[in-house]
């Protein structure tokens, strides 16, 4: 799927907040689309497992998934897969062809744990889920959180490796989503912004605004981040029952007044700077729209902040 400029600008112009409500309730319907079918999955597991590369939306997703499962009676938990992330050490951590830590590799998630899980679930048994402290590098068993599924309930797994050969693959009769910002911004027949560059900008924005990190850091994490996703993540997204493509036609528009400051304050002599340049070029053709007209239920509002879901 694409979107033309020339439509994005016209609407950007004339009538941004209809072009975002027409955007979000089409977004929404795939978001009702996917509960409808949790819900008939629902006798053959109570699992489901969402996956997507880095910055496709997958924490709003789930937050939404479990509002719609709620208005269908049917209870949700969701959990995030970061806390089965296995403490960075040299005994179970797996090295790049650069020697460096792969922190983008299954490898670094507790399979063993999360599969023993899964089959305790579909059981009917209790299970609790660890809590993974990041700043400390080590699971903190004192905050892990007791869970045991009632009728009509499900968990939502959610996390980068949801579909993997050793978690997705062993667990066929668990739902399993898969999303991602697939669309290209084009005019006419060129490419001017892709879909890439959306879950790049995406990321950016949300690393400066929540966790401290400027754009350089993620730009130069970012080719790991993409290595990690070709080898990891998109090979196993044929094993999903439900896609569906993240992207919002306004969001380049909205993350102009983020992303060009940052972009534009990165020193002349930096590294990446062609990079850098190659994505302010891409947002020069869009009208801007104002973040204010962003909807509080807004996707993108997982990245920019002033949102109704709790991202702690």
């Amino acid at each position: 799927m694409s979107y033309q400029l020339s439509e994005i600008n016209r609407m950007a112009a004339c009538a941004p907040e209809t072009f975002l409500a027409e955007a979000d309730a089409a977004f929404q319907e795939k978001i009702c689309a996917a509960a409808d079918k949790i819900a008939n999955n629902l006798r053959q597991s109570p699992i489901v497992l969402l996956s997507g590369p880095s910055g496709s939306g997958k924490t709003t997703s789930a937050l939404k998934l479990d509002q719609e499962l709620t208005r269908r009676g049917i209870r949700t938990h969701t959990i995030s897969m970061d806390n089965y992330f296995r403490p960075i050490s040299p005994e179970y951590t797996p090295r790049t062809s650069d020697g460096l830590y792969d922190l983008e590799s299954p490898l670094c998630m507790d399979m063993d744990l999360l599969n023993e899980h899964f089959d305790a679930l579909n059981r009917g048994e209790e299970i609790c889920v660890p809590y993974y402290d990041f700043a400390r590098n080590l699971r903190d068993t004192s905050r892990c959180q007791p869970i045991r599924l009632q009728k009509d309930e499900v968990v939502v797994f959610e996390g980068i490796h949801a579909l993997n050969d050793d978690l997705g693959g062993a667990h066929p009769e668990a739902f399993k989503i898969y999303l991602s910002a697939r669309s290209n911004m084009m005019d006419g027949s060129e490419t001017v912004f892709k879909g890439t560059w959306i879950r790049l900008t995406r990321r950016s924005v949300r690393d400066m605004n929540f966790r401290g990190s400027d754009v350089t850091t993620t730009f130069a994490l970012w080719a790991n981040v993409r290595r990690g996703e070709k080898l990891y993540i998109s090979p196993f997204k044929h094993r999903a029952n439900y896609i569906f493509d993240s992207s919002l036609p306004y969001e380049v528009s909205v993350m102009k007044n983020y992303a060009m400051p940052l972009l534009e304050a990165v020193p002349q002599e930096n590294v990446r700077r062609k990079e850098l340049l190659d994505l302010i070029d891409g947002f020069q053709g869009f009208h801007p729209i104002d973040p204010e007209l962003v909807p509080p239920a807004s996707l993108i509002r997982e990245f920019i902040g002033g949102g109704i879901y709790d991202y702690s």
